[in-house]
């Protein structure tokens, strides 16, 4: 796969300046005086700034900058090339500059230059630090594009995304025509997008051997992976490392437990607060609950510490979610110690902030493992890899410290285990599936998915009737591929354009995509949140609550005397969680309207617009249904015959006496081994889910008593006994219902 390459494209890059050489001219050039000389940026045409040389100088001291020639001899004569280098070494930010200098040789005949990442707010940074260095306008020549944000033109010549929005655009340009130079970045990490897009990168080279792909990973890359490229014979630049300083292990392993390497972190940063010696501290935990925690312990014990060890600032840097990367602070009299709170896969998300001396490793991650059978995750908390634990280690430079919270003789795995291996891949399947219509015909996985994973998602998109008779795409399937959503809420969106419920049906599926609205505060305030959570429920479950939530959102928004910011407090809501799904809302809202779909006017409130909003989703979700079978709060699932509970922050949670417990529920998550839960949780009845189950689907159950209540409705034609505790609807006169054939929207 990784040969040579003599083409018109090598040709023409030689007869040209050689650009390992433009950038040192361009220091020289700096030294001249500005009335003497004036170099033109060849990326806008303009002058540089004075920045671009100061820029520049600091540029040159990267590990990175002794590979520039070889980096760009190996990209003219191969398709292929691997780069390996911690974050600290400047792979992110060089290399696709030099890709688009390579890009500009050939006058970018053959598109641009794309990097992709894994978490948008580092895509953000990179692109805006980026364009400083090229001393051009973030958004014209250098842009970026994330998950409900884009920020670049018919100008941008590099643009940063994540990976997931470069597969989407493989929608509609399967060969990434667009593109010259593809760079995928943190390749390492091996997530389910990104694996896929490895995969695809291989097949897509094959038909334009123009196209060069570059592979950023912060280790040595694995054998698997250098296979998988056609073996050693892929070049491969290994990047000078900035070393590693001093490293301190525990001296025995009951680190492993909570309590052992929770409080040994704490305190490890006290004593090195109190030691007085600069710099700043990162530290690797392993839960969200853990980093909360955390910060609010250290920033207690950093209000009570004397001022003369200076100020105790804890910063909670959680893996996926929105944030700004940590900026250097201003020089002032008090001196500020910051600690960044984190765990994996954030070992790069740090490569700009150079005042870090102390790294506190916990040696452990969080993972979520698919379990297929029971169509949930369970979390394993398992040890890192040798190369996230020596990633890890290099964030403090030569001069900082380690502390590794496990003893040195701990066996580590070389390697971490493909995300692929251990996650639903429904929506990877369905877009593989749609990727065959656009003419790539095959995926070549680094590691095949599951056998039994890969069974159970085309299962459910044949149960969605998103596959037809020859398991090829279905006209259903591929409008739900148009929607970046799970293929369930993608079928209820869709379902909800037959049921006449779209603009209820598109904020329940923007809320539910989004992160959660509901801040959970400390301990002494969380029954006065649940006191003011309880002013948005709905009688008739969760689902119809976070659509009370939304429009109430909304209503203060607009108002012009209101502070939605304080509202939000007051509320005990997340205002973050809820502009994304206001933004998510717009961008499902305007597919819906671009693939043309039938879209009703709102009527949240009424009976038959309650029922129809139950169909959508019974529609998407009748994998996810449940059965209170001893009158208790005890829910059987239908599917895999495990019992579980309704989630404390639902509304059924509170078993409150106006609503009381309903006995059949549609839920949307269940937290097997967290804490054994149903989330978000909807009263249905079984008559309703009798009316919207594909029959097939009904007919593979597994035998149980709620089956057999459910084969009797069938038979029957109604439910010879009236629900208990059904949740009481608006008083409004009973409405004649319109009468749907089973599955219609099937």
């Amino acid at each position: 796969m990784a040969q040579d390459i003599t083409n018109a494209i090598g040709e023409e890059y030689l007869e040209e300046k050689l650009p390992c050489d433009s950038d040192t001219e361009a220091v020289s050039h700096g030294d001249v005086g500005c009335d003497d000389f004036l170099e033109l940026n060849q990326f806008d045409g303009l002058p540089y700034s004075s920045r671009f040389y100061k820029l520049l100088q600091e540029r040159k001291e990267l590990p990175v900058w002794n590979a520039k020639c070889e980096f760009m001899d190996t990209l003219v004569d191969r398709q292929f090339v691997i780069v390996s280098g911690s974050a600290k070494t400047g792979r992110s930010s060089q290399i696709p500059q030099w890709c688009a200098e390579f890009c500009l040789s050939v006058h970018y005949r053959h598109g641009m230059v794309v990097c992709t990442q894994i978490h948008g707010q580092q895509t953000v940074d990179l692109a805006l630090r980026v364009a400083d260095e090229m001393d051009v306008n973030i958004g014209h020549e250098v842009g970026y594009s994330i998950p409900l944000e884009a920020c670049c033109s018919n100008d941008t010549v590099l643009r940063y995304c994540t990976d997931d929005m470069l597969l989407r655009e493989m929608m509609s340009d399967p060969l990434l025509e667009h593109y010259g130079v593809v760079v995928v970045d943190q390749a390492h990490q091996r997530t389910v997008d990104t694996d896929v897009l490895l995969g695809l990168l291989k097949d897509i080279a094959l038909q334009r051997p123009e196209l060069r792909v570059v592979l950023l990973t912060a280790i040595q890359p694995g054998p698997k992976l250098l296979a998988h490229y056609g073996g050693t014979a892929v070049p491969q630049i290994e990047l000078e490392s900035p070393g590693i300083g001093a490293v301190v292990y525990s001296g025995s392993g009951d680190s492993s437990g909570h309590k052992g390497y929770f409080c040994s972190a704490l305190r490890l940063v006290l004593e090195i607060h109190h030691s007085q010696e600069e710099g700043d501290v990162v530290v690797f935990l392993v839960t969200a609950e853990e980093i909360d925690l955390a910060h609010d312990i250290l920033r207690r014990e950093g209000l009570s510490s004397p001022p003369a060890v200076g100020e105790l600032l804890p910063i909670a840097v959680h893996p996926g979610r929105a944030g700004s990367l940590p900026v250097l602070p201003e020089e002032g009299e008090v001196r500020t110690r910051r600690v960044f709170l984190t765990s994996s896969p954030n070992e790069d998300f740090f490569w700009a902030v150079g005042s870090i001396s102390f790294i506190i490793d916990a040696g452990l991650q969080k993972r979520y493992v698919y379990n297929p059978r029971i169509r949930t995750n369970s979390v394993v908390i398992q040890p890192v890899s040798i190369g996230q634990a020596k990633s890890r280690r290099q964030l403090a430079g030569p001069k900082g410290k380690c502390f590794c919270l496990y003893p040195e003789d701990r066996l580590l795995p070389n390697e971490a285990r493909p995300y692929i291996l251990e996650s639903d891949i429904a929506s990877t399947v369905l877009f593989l599936k749609r990727m065959e219509i656009a003419g790539l015909r095959h995926c070549d996985f680094i590691d095949r998915p599951d056998p039994e994973g890969l069974m159970q998602a085309l299962e459910e998109l044949d149960y969605l009737a998103a596959l037809d008779d020859d398991g090829n795409l279905s006209e259903m399937g591929i409008i739900m591929s148009e929607f970046p959503l799970e293929p369930q809420m993608a079928k209820t969106l869709l379902a909800s354009c037959e049921f006449d419920c779209v603009n209820e049906v598109v904020t329940i599926a923007a809320m539910l995509t989004a992160p959660s609205c509901f801040v959970v505060p400390s301990a002494e305030l969380r029954p006065e949140a649940a006191q003011c959570h309880m002013k948005f429920q709905h009688p008739e479950g969760d689902h119809f609550t976070l659509i009370n939530i939304y429009k109430a959102f909304k209503q203060n928004q607009r108002d012009p005397s209101c502070r939605v910011e304080k509202w939000c407090q007051d509320y005990y809501l997340n205002l973050s969680a809820l502009l994304r799904a206001d933004a998510l809302r717009t961008e499902l809202s305007d597919t819906v309207r671009r693939i043309e779909l039938p879209v009703s006017m709102p009527a949240f409130g009424s009976r038959t617009n309650t029922l129809n909003i139950k169909r959508a989703l019974l529609a998407g979700f009748f994998m996810q249904v449940a059965q209170d079978v001893d009158g208790s709060g005890n829910y059987f699932i239908l599917t895999h015959k495990h019992v579980a509970q309704i989630h404390p922050l639902s509304g059924y949670g509170t078993k409150s006496p106006k609503l009381g417990l309903p006995e059949w529920v549609l839920f949307h998550e269940y937290s097997f081994s967290e804490d054994n839960c149903l989330r978000t949780v909807s009263h249905i009845s079984p008559d309703e889910f009798i009316e919207m189950a594909p029959q097939y689907f009904f007919y593979n159950l597994p035998p149980s008593e709620s089956k057999d209540i459910l084969q009797n409705i069938l038979d029957h034609g109604t439910s010879r006994c009236p629900e208990r505790n059904t949740p009481a609807s608006e008083s409004e006169p009973q409405e004649d219902q319109q009468a749907y054939d089973r599955c219609v929207i099937q």
